[in-house]
């Protein structure tokens, strides 16, 4: 199977939240596709952070886009030349105040949607994290910090209390890096 091949493209739209390009491609079998539009992001990371006493720390924040409000796990996109994992410590302590003194954990690396996405999410997992700061929030965030109980968390998933992909994913990941750590242990 071949690769498609971009004929030619053009930016819709440019902002830095992301981009909007426009592509023409040539099928494999030779049609054309005269608009195939692709959002161009920069890569996101995030975290289950664990505390010392088994509770999950999550964020209730508004989202715009789905009018709505959600409860997920802290996250971010990384600032100037900062690491996927400096990034991910510095949003956890922005947007909660939690820090531990554990080196993060990646539980992995995944696109996001590459039918139409450029970008990555990095998922972590912070271990025995604990409150030593206030929040030092973005002028446009305005978040909650909720502690969910670890056992509590499935149940929250399973009844769509908690509806954001990207938090279901990383809590799975956390849950089975940590039932493989027992079975070591």
């Amino acid at each position: 199977m071949d690769k498609w091949k971009t004929l030619s493209s053009d930016y819709i739209y440019k902002s830095q939240f992301g981009n909007l390009r426009r592509d023409k491609l040539e099928l494999p079998d030779g049609n054309l596709v005269d608009s195939y539009y692709v959002n161009e992001y920069e890569d996101w990371v995030n975290a289950i952070v664990l505390t010392k006493d088994q509770h999950i720390v999550l964020v209730r924040q508004y989202r715009h886009a789905a009018q709505d409000f959600f409860l997920e796990v802290p996250a971010g996109k990384p600032e100037g030349m900062e690491s996927y994992q400096e990034a991910i410590i510095r949003e956890v302590r922005e947007e909660t105040g939690y820090i531990t003194e554990y080196e993060p954990i990646k539980l992995g690396e995944f696109f996001v949607n590459p039918a139409t996405q450029t970008n990555k999410v990095i998922s972590y997992l912070f271990l025995d994290a604990y409150q030593a700061y206030e929040q030092d929030l973005d002028p446009t965030e305005f978040i909650d910090v909720h502690l969910i109980d670890l056992e509590e968390m499935e149940r929250m998933i399973s009844s769509g209390e908690i509806n954001q992909l990207f938090t279901a994913s990383a809590y799975y990941m956390a849950k089975s890096f940590l039932m493989n750590r027992l079975k070591e242990d």
